[in-house]
């Protein structure tokens, strides 16, 4: 029954992906804003929802090890598995903007992620903590980083006005709200699925959510990158990625600290730097001629399915 239930998920997530794309572009051409901004923030905030939802929903049950490893393993996921398979699909083009600032920003929220969680090692403890405190200050970064996008939406809007656009259409609307369910609720299906399989072979919770879970709930971003580089919406795809990763770390896991503090071990600090590590790397290949092909691509999932071993090892 799980099995069936993953393939119907899917099936959800692959169409709903479709139709999500179709209308977040049409939107964005209707308005006069850029698809990059339309990627870095409806399509990556709507394909973060399920992340948000399994890692709030583990912090107030007290499950920390998949509160924080749902952000850390979906982040590496997103940088590794959902770039790699984009980038086979199509020529993944980004633009200087994407690489100076966004790409920056991702890699710059990781290091603050880093920074507060190495308190325990100057403390001498074998477990850390991310309080209430540090959930707020990743929130701040969080509005900074919104602020900043808002602001160029308009002026982007206002600089386009003159520029021929097609006519708005509700429907199109209703393609991102529809779409935004199904991915959600595709996701959900999967994950709780795979998650109920997993724990029949007595797997632990930092497995389960670097492995089961956060390429689960990466899974609407991996459909959505995928459909959009096929469509050539590869600043949907590229943003999509970067905006998701900034989400995950400065909203969802700001949010999850706030609402209940998150405790963790020396495994999760290895995976906060593995995660800070991809990120560097991706930014180094998409700096250089900005683009993601088929050979970046293969050299991405070959180094997730090294990360993916050593987390069985391990």
């Amino acid at each position: 029954m799980s099995i069936i239930v993953i393939i119907i998920g899917m099936v959800l997530l692959i169409k709903c992906a479709d139709i999500f794309v179709d209308g977040s572009s049409n939107v964005a051409k209707s308005l006069g804003v850029p698809s990059l901004l339309i990627g870095l923030t409806i399509v990556a905030f709507g394909t973060s929802a399920p992340e948000a939802a399994v890692s709030v929903t583990a912090s107030i049950k007290g499950m920390n090890d998949i509160s924080l490893g749902n952000v850390v393993g979906s982040n590496i996921c997103n940088l590794l598995l959902v770039l790699g398979f984009s980038g086979l699909f199509g020529t993944l083009k980004a633009k200087r903007k994407i690489v100076t600032r966004d790409f920056v920003y991702a890699i710059f929220s990781g290091i603050v992620m880093l920074i507060l969680s190495f308190g325990f090692f100057l403390s001498g403890g074998t477990n850390g903590i991310l309080t209430r405190t540090d959930g707020l200050i990743l929130l701040c970064f969080f509005s900074i980083y919104l602020y900043a996008l808002i602001g160029e939406a308009i002026r982007s809007s206002s600089k386009m006005k003159k520029e021929k656009c097609i006519e708005f259409n509700m429907k199109d609307l209703g393609r991102i709200i529809i779409g935004i369910f199904g991915i959600i609720i595709g996701g959900q299906l999967v994950v709780n699925s795979a998650t109920s399989l997993a724990e029949m072979f007595n797997v632990s919770q930092n497995v389960i959510a670097l492995t089961v879970v956060a390429i689960g709930t990466s899974l609407p971003e991996l459909v959505t990158s995928i459909v959009a580089a096929k469509k050539g919406e590869t600043d949907i795809a590229i943003g999509n990625v970067v905006g998701s990763n900034i989400f995950n770390i400065f909203f969802i896991l700001g949010l999850s600290s706030s609402v209940s503090p998150i405790s963790y071990g020396l495994n999760s600090f290895i995976d906060i730097i593995i995660m800070l590590v991809a990120s560097i790397v991706v930014y180094l290949l998409t700096l250089y001629h900005q683009r993601i092909g088929n050979k970046k691509g293969v050299l991405l999932l070959s180094s997730y399915a090294l990360y993916m071993i050593y987390i069985l090892m391990r």
